[in-house]
């Protein structure tokens, strides 16, 4: 079978394009040629910045001949009196057979006609030519242009086309207005290195027609070459150099023939912050910084650089980059000086002059409710009074340095020079590093705030612009999330729950959307809304947590306001009660109580028992027993009592699920032992009464989870 392959040039793609397109086309390629029965042996997909290409081996010459069968109209309205009605004929003249080759079975509708349309495959390269430029054009991105004076749109303009079944070529066509792009075998090969022509003989000698012309394809192979370049050169630096994920990726793309170039900068910009330094590198100039040890904290005066040019010329490349280094340093230098001519609490005022939203006010009106929110927290958690000043002290100065030059000019550095001014500014150690914690998590799997006066600024923060934006009814909708709630609402969590703060959320809701309201005439408090919000996304972080969706749903109720305002009132106590469960799942003691917990709990919702209730005084009336099961159910129930309330206040959830081990032999004789009863009796006081049993037992259970949400194993 042959090997196809596909090469689309173009003028410099963003790297950014070239990942995700290479994603797209290895999803989209095997779907699309299954559809169309031609199955390959295997697909291979490149990119660089100047080409995306792919390689499809052992392609089906055409499709298989296929025999369908098709289902046309009732026998009933197909044939009267054993001939063909006009519905017969119609229907086999559409599926291309003859009246006398349909046939009538028996459903289970009735009698129908069917026809056994056979269909003979295509050719390969007829349905390569339909495809390939739905598989062009069909790619997704951000900023598509035009280029010449057509309608087609693509991240770059398009230049050549390759489109080659073994050695012959595919004759393919893209019309863009009055340009028009014809497939061919040429190619084009590394700009500098080998700017001549490249004419690929055979489809399966791609790979090494580009290499040899200065072109790695394969996005792995330059990866690696760029890590073991930038891993040499530090070597021979006697330093160490970080490998930057999102820095690697991006210089992978923007290269089609690697090769690590060493530079070097003045010493005295090693005065600078550190991360002044290396967000110089690597968010403005893609240099990989070189430090002393693994651990990446000193640097030398030298940076690695990943060239597309021609090695031999790496000296004039390095001294090209010094110079734009040297003046980007000396910017940061600038600018770092100039701040540090006044303490970070001076610029303050300054904030005032900075919009956080249109209807929202300044900055600076933002910080006054941090401060607010920071203190309601405090209260919550009875921290001391020296925590409270630091923890005021760090909710005042948190945005300060937004208004820096330093930030002005790399906003990446916000909290992290607000950290080094106030630390220069004679602040306490606590408030310093906790402007630098309050923005973290910065993204998922991003590290977390480990102070506590960093937690609490932080919390505050995100709940001010949760409540803030809720109450102007600006909720976020599908992919659409301009001021990143659901990032901010999932920090609230993970904070909460990584420290193992006992805070009360559903109270801090309702405080600081009270003081919304207050601020802002004719705004409704958004309080339902975030607590929808917010389960939502406990749901969400749970089931990361590899939490099975029916203990999530029993965990945090369907519906339920008595779960919705418990798991709001206290996050650590929901997510230990959805571990909890998912435990004893998988040891199977789950297995135990579940039959009767369930049962009970499922006919129980008949009988309007409260469910906080707990206590069968006044409850369940022994006098109405018929049988000795009623009776031991309830001497089990009165048992229980005081083991789930330990349980409760103690958040022992193991003794809780051990009683109702232990009780459920008594209840499983109530439901079906030789003493058993028929709960919907017909007397509506004995019903009345065994159901208020099964309520019981199904209330005591709600202190862990609701049973009824719980799926059998």
């Amino acid at each position: 079978m042959p090997t196809f392959l596909l090469e689309v040039g173009t003028e410099e793609l963003p790297a950014d394009f070239v990942a995700s397109a290479i994603k797209q086309w290895q999803s989209r390629l095997p779907k699309a040629l299954d559809e169309n029965f031609l199955a390959p042996e295997s697909i291979e997909v490149y990119g660089t910045p100047r080409r995306l290409a792919m390689l499809i081996q052992g392609l089906p010459v055409q499709q298989p001949d296929r025999e369908e069968e098709v289902k046309g109209p009732p026998a009933s309205a197909a044939f009267k009196d054993g001939k063909p009605t006009p519905a017969a004929v119609g229907f086999a003249r559409k599926q291309g057979v003859e009246v006398e080759a349909l046939s009538v079975r028996d459903t289970d509708k009735g009698a129908f006609v069917f026809a056994l349309k056979k269909t003979t495959g295509r050719l390969a390269t007829e349905i390569l030519t339909q495809l390939i430029p739905q598989w062009i054009f069909g790619l997704e991105g951000k900023r598509f242009m035009r280029w010449a004076d057509g309608d087609l749109r693509f991240p770059r303009p398009v230049r050549w086309l390759v489109a080659l079944l073994d050695g012959e070529i595919l004759p393919l066509e893209l019309v863009n207005g009055s340009k028009t792009i014809k497939s061919d075998r040429i190619s084009s090969g590394h700009r500098v290195l080998h700017p001549e022509p490249v004419q690929i003989s055979q489809a399966s000698d791609y790979v090494q027609s580009l290499h040899s012309a200065y072109v790695a394809v394969e996005p792995n192979e330059r990866r690696e070459k760029i890590q073991q370049g930038v891993k040499e050169a530090a070597q021979k630096l006697e330093g160490k150099a970080s490998m930057y994920p999102e820095l690697l990726a991006e210089v992978t793309n923007l290269v089609e023939w690697p090769t690590a170039i060493v530079g070097k900068f003045d010493p005295e910009f090693l005065n600078l912050p550190s991360e002044v330094v290396t967000e110089v590198m690597v968010t403005h100039q893609r240099y990989f910084p070189v430090f002393k040890t693994e651990i990446a904290t000193e640097l030398l005066p030298y940076f690695i650089t990943i060239s597309n040019g021609d090695p031999a010329k790496s000296d004039i490349i390095a001294a090209g980059n010094e110079r734009v280094i040297k003046a980007r340093l000396a910017d940061g230098q600038y600018f770092y000086k100039t701040d540090l001519a006044s303490p970070l609490e001076s610029y303050l005022p300054k904030l005032e002059k900075v919009t956080f939203q249109d209807e929202l006010g300044s900055v600076r009106q933002k910080v006054g409710r941090i401060e607010k929110i920071a203190a309601q927290i405090a209260d919550q958690l009875r921290i001391s009074d020296t925590e409270r000043g630091d923890i005021r002290r760090a909710a005042l100065l948190c945005k300060a340095d937004l208004v820096t030059q330093m930030v002005y000019e790399f906003p990446e550095l916000q909290g992290v020079m607000g950290s080094k001014y106030a630390a220069l500014s004679g602040e306490s150690e606590a408030v310093a590093t906790a402007i630098v914690e309050h923005y973290l998590p910065k993204g998922a799997g991003d590290s977390l705030p480990q102070t506590l006066t960093g937690q609490l600024v932080g919390l505050a923060d995100r709940l001010d612009t949760l409540v803030s934006i809720f109450g102007l009814g600006m909720l976020p909708t599908g992919s659409s999330d301009p001021f990143a709630l659901r990032r901010a609402a999932n920090a609230v969590i993970n904070i909460t729950w990584a420290a193992n703060l006992s805070i009360n959320l559903q109270q801090l809701l309702e405080q600081v959307s009270a003081d919304f309201v207050t601020a802002y005439a004719g705004k409704n408090s958004p309080v339902n809304s975030l607590q929808e919000f917010f389960l939502q996304r406990i749901r969400t972080l749970l089931q990361e947590r590899n939490i099975d969706y029916d203990l999530v749903n029993a965990v945090l109720g369907e519906n339920d306001k008595e779960y919705t305002e418990r798991a709001l009132q206290d996050l650590l106590d929901v997510r230990n009660r959805a571990l909890f469960l998912q435990e004893i799942r998988n040891n199977h003691q789950l297995d135990a109580i579940y039959e009767t917990v369930n049962r009970s709990t499922r006919l129980a919702a008949q009988g309007d028992l409260n469910t906080q209730e707990l206590e069968p005084t006044n409850i369940v009336s022994p006098e109405l027993f018929q049988k000795a099961s009623e009776q031991a159910f309830y001497e089990a129930i009165i048992q229980l009592v005081p083991q789930t309330k330990a349980a409760q206040k103690q958040r022992n959830y193991q003794q809780l699920v051990d009683a109702l081990a232990k009780i459920a032999p008594t209840v499983s004789s109530f439901f079906d032992g030789a003493d058993s009863v028929l709960v919907m009796d017909s007397d509506l006081e004995i019903r009345r009464n065994r159901l208020n049993l099964l309520g019981l037992l199904r209330n005591h259970a709600r202190v862990l989870a609701d049973f009824g949400a719980i799926v059998k194993s």
